[in-house]
């Protein structure tokens, strides 16, 4: 009998004397059993190691080996064998095509090959081995690799052998195929959860060269890379000045790159990732780095500016892939906020002797952060006012349209007045903001509910005493026709309807003061006409000479008489009645209000504009 492989080579199987083989119905019964035990197994390091000992069963063997098929780069390298010299494992790499192995994965056929002395596509790795059975692994019409088996005896294999070797593979493929993929969403569920860590971790960080030690560290728990670096651009210069570098854990030097130079300058520029498998096919990297084979650069973006960029760097060919590119854009967000209140917080605490000058500084900043103009989404008419009590106050509120058919309001209140809480409230906005648009990849976290504890977590692990925030998070969904709002300790809102005008939903907790904090929603319909009025405290206690306050009833009475005005309108006959109340009066509190008006039936709306 003769087997024909690729290089052309005519192999006769020579006869061999061995003990009687189980008869036909042992052997598919064993097979049936050895096929469950492998597709029960979910771990790829566990189903590896069980694969040799099964198999030995039914066929006996010197040497074992399975292969994974880097699809991409057309070559095979082994996954776990037995037989072979450790070097061989860390080392061996087979092209598709080349030697026994390679050939039968290229055909897509199982192949056995009686004396391997005689081939010249011999296995190398095991120069002993004198025949071999060599099986494709198949999952879906697809190679993902390939099973084989050697022997020190020529002859030692037989037809019955290749068969059952081919059966026995199509299970192992199949249980390899959903192990891998368990394995991925494993994986992906962890890093995930890393990113939760990691964002509360740099988040609580101040110092920015700190920060950015900190960043380059945690990257490496959910990356592998060579070489990392953090540059951070210079606006005045708009160069970006490499303010980490690591090669290998060890700092290293690195240059700086003009904007639209490079790999690093273009993401910069553009504001949008680069990956590139191959940069000695792109004309646009740069070398200064020997052996840099790939290339993933992402810019860390802040309310669509470029704050710098996460440079990657590998010896390896197509290191980096889309997973890595999301990764590390999240990553990115959370480092933005970092870096923006790390620099904040930088440029307060500089020089006692400009404080002044800190504080106007200041105040442009907060006012900055503050949406310079609102979100346009058809359908609704938004619009909102904050009077701080001092030169820099307490209060924030943000509106968002993270994506259709959402539109986001969120009014907030830190505890403290001046400069320490400006900083507080900057960096609790900032969170709104990253927590209400990352529901673009974890929908499922995004609820108000959910974004007000994720928030509460984060501050309640700053532990900065006496500092706390009220926020009141309102998700309008115009497929559904309904809001959904979480409140942690703002006064109630107001709905001014066809039924009438009034306060709705329910207490919360302050954030940062408990961990753990679970928070309520309230769902309420809503319909064209409908006004919605989110304020801070300081419209309610505003007070007037006599210690009076504003109180809630007059707010309501406003509101239901404007009610049929633009948003605009209506906002500023909210500050016009307070103002005309307190006559002038010194205020204690910051005072905010966010005003929006349906003008459309929902499910009608066209995608928002922000």
């Amino acid at each position: 009998m003769a087997t024909q492989v690729s290089s052309g080579v005519n192999l006769t199987v020579t006869s061999r004397s061995q003990p009687a083989r189980a008869g036909e119905h042992e052997t598919l019964t064993a097979l049936f059993d050895l096929g469950r035990q492998v597709t029960s197994v979910l771990d790829v390091g566990e189903l590896l190691r069980k694969l040799p000992d099964l198999i030995r069963r039914l066929i006996p063997f010197d040497a074992f080996a399975v292969y994974f098929l880097d699809s991409k780069r057309r070559t095979l390298r082994i996954a776990h064998a037995e037989g072979y010299s450790e070097e061989a494992v860390r080392t061996v790499r087979r092209r598709v095509g080349d030697g026994f192995v390679g050939a039968a994965v290229a055909d897509e056929q199982a192949m056995l090959v009686n004396d391997l002395a005689a081939d010249r596509q011999r296995d190398a790795a095991v120069p002993e081995a004198r025949s071999g059975l060599v099986v494709p692994l198949l999952h879906k019409a697809k190679v993902i690799g390939a099973l084989t088996l050697l022997s020190h005896e020529r002859g030692q294999f037989d037809e019955n052998d290749l068969a059952i070797l081919r059966q026995f593979g199509a299970h192992v493929a199949v249980a390899l195929a959903n192990a891998r993929m368990f394995e991925r969403e494993h994986r992906d569920s962890q890093t995930f959860e890393l990113l939760a860590e990691i964002g509360r971790d740099v988040t609580s960080i101040l110092d920015l060269d700190e920060l950015l030690a900190r960043i380059a560290h945690l990257v490496r728990r959910i990356i592998d890379y060579r070489t990392f670096g953090i540059l951070l651009l210079n606006e005045r210069t708009e160069e970006l000045e490499a303010k980490i570098a690591v090669e290998y854990g060890d700092a290293r030097t690195m240059p700086s790159f003009k904007l639209g130079e490079g790999l690093v300058g273009f993401a910069a520029l553009h504001k949008q990732p680069v990956l590139v498998p191959d940069t000695a096919a792109d004309g646009r990297y740069l070398s200064y780095v020997q052996d840099v084979r790939s290339e993933l650069v992402v810019p860390i973006l802040s309310q669509d500016k470029c704050l710098g960029v996460f440079d990657l760097q590998s010896p390896e060919l197509d290191a980096f892939d889309k997973r890595y590119v999301g990764v590390l854009t999240l990553l990115a967000s959370q480092a933005a906020v970092a870096i923006e209140n790390a620099r904040l917080y930088r440029k307060v605490r500089a020089n006692e002797s400009r404080l002044r000058k800190e504080v106007r500084l200041a105040q442009r900043v907060q006012v900055g952060l503050l949406p310079a103009e609102l979100p346009i989404r058809p359908g609704v008419e938004a619009a909102a006012r904050f009077e701080p009590a001092r030169e820099l106050g307490g209060d924030f509120y943000e509106v968002m349209a993270p994506e259709a058919p959402l539109f986001v309001a969120a009014v907030g209140d830190v505890s403290g007045k001046g400069a320490a809480a400006a900083l507080y409230g900057a960096f609790a906005g900032e969170l709104v903001r990253s927590r209400t648009f990352r529901r673009r990849y974890l929908p499922e976290q995004s609820s108000p509910a959910t974004v007000l504890a994720s928030i509460n977590t984060i501050l309640h692990e700053r532990q900065l005493e006496g500092y706390f925030c009220a926020l009141c998070y309102a998700a309008f969904d115009f497929d559904r026709g309904a809001v959904v709002v979480a409140n942690s300790g703002l006064p109630f809102p107001i709905h001014s309807g066809a039924d009438g005008t009034r306060q709705f939903g329910g207490p919360g907790i302050p954030l940062g003061l408990f961990p753990g904090s679970d928070y309520d929603e309230t769902r309420l319909p809503f319909a064209p006409g409908d006004v919605f009025v989110f304020c801070t405290d300081g419209i309610f206690e505003a007070n007037d000479d006599a210690g009076d306050e504003f109180g809630a009833e007059r707010l309501l009475r406003v509101v239901e008489r404007a009610r049929d005005l633009p948003a605009r309108t209506i906002v500023d006959a909210i500050f016009e009645a307070v103002t005309e109340f307190h006559g002038g009066a010194q205020q204690a509190d910051d005072m905010t209000a966010v005003v929006l008006k349906i003008s459309t039936p929902s499910g009608s709306a066209a995608s928002p504009r922000a």
